[in-house]
């Protein structure tokens, strides 16, 4: 009786998938960016927009007009992503410039070489990061994610801040991670020198960004600057390249994976919506959904 019910369940399992599979899908990834808001003369600067989300947000930024920096650790990727933008948008304001998030060297290089370039900067999109990469460390001797994820798009967004100021109405959108909900922030295990795990440090990093964006909310009410973060879905992009084990799973269930595409939405949302400004410091799973535990 028991060996039947297991075989019938068995057999009953792939229609209950496919039944139950828009409502995965909504959950573990992004809503559709609505807005049909025009940003031309508007700055732009996307971390990691050589791949996946960060090149679908910059692409979609440049087709509404916008001058679109993609700062990139890859200079010869970001030059082939944005001669493609600049065909497939006929918006030759596309421009590559190297950042390396796990240098300091390189991210005050940026931000030197941008500030001298430019005297605006309107949206902020620190997009870039890693994940479950095998234990190591930046070039700062930080840990790889809290490095990565975090602490350079921190540097990188303070570097930056009076020009988003002098620029204001402007916007910073932070991409963190449902994996926020596992993160914690061992203070006393930083740089996961006393025991690592791959897949938690990416979690600690992501919780970063979100009360990294609270606090930067706070600081700068008032200014004209508002952040967000987001959870842009479960996507299919090169972010999984450490983990075998993640390729596999996202391989198993690419049924309910989003494209980068899709995943871009929710970044879109923020940096583009209008009248978002009351939801400074907000995080969003999806479009105009607010988690409201943040």
């Amino acid at each position: 009786m028991v060996e039947l019910l297991l075989l019938l369940l068995l057999l009953l399992f792939p229609f209950l998938l496919y039944v139950a599979a828009p409502q995965i899908r909504k959950m573990l990834s992004s809503g559709v960016c609505t807005s049909t808001v025009e940003i031309p003369g508007k700055v732009v600067v996307v971390t990691g927009a050589n791949t996946g989300i960060g090149k679908e947000t910059a692409k979609e930024l440049a087709q509404r007009g916008a001058r679109v920096y993609l700062a990139c650790r890859d200079v010869q990727k970001g030059e082939l992503v944005a001669k493609e933008i600049q065909t497939m948008t006929g918006n030759q304001q596309v421009l590559v410039r190297k950042l390396d998030l796990s240098d300091t060297k390189s991210i005050r290089a940026f931000a030197k070489g941008f500030l001298a370039e430019e005297k605006h900067l309107h949206i902020l999109i620190n997009n870039a990061g890693v994940m479950m990469c095998p234990y190591s460390k930046t070039a700062d001797g930080f840990e790889m994610h809290i490095g990565v994820n975090h602490l350079g798009h921190f540097l990188l967004t303070h570097l930056l801040l009076e020009k988003l100021k002098e620029s204001a109405p402007s916007r910073i959108v932070n991409v963190s991670s449902l994996a926020h909900l596992l993160g914690r922030i061992h203070f006393h295990n930083l740089q996961g020198e006393k025991f690592y795990n791959a897949g938690l440090a990416y979690c600690h990093s992501k919780l970063a960004n979100i009360l990294f964006t609270q606090e930067l909310a706070r600081r700068l009410k008032g200014s004209g600057v508002t952040t967000y973060s987001v959870h842009p879905g479960t996507v299919q992009t090169e972010l999984i390249r450490h983990s075998s084990f993640m390729n596999w799973m996202w391989w198993l269930f690419s049924f309910f994976i989003k494209t980068p595409q899709q995943g871009a939405q929710t970044s879109l949302y923020c940096a583009l919506t209008e009248g978002l400004e009351i939801l400074n410091g907000s995080h969003f799973r999806r479009e105009e959904e607010v988690d409201e535990g943040f």
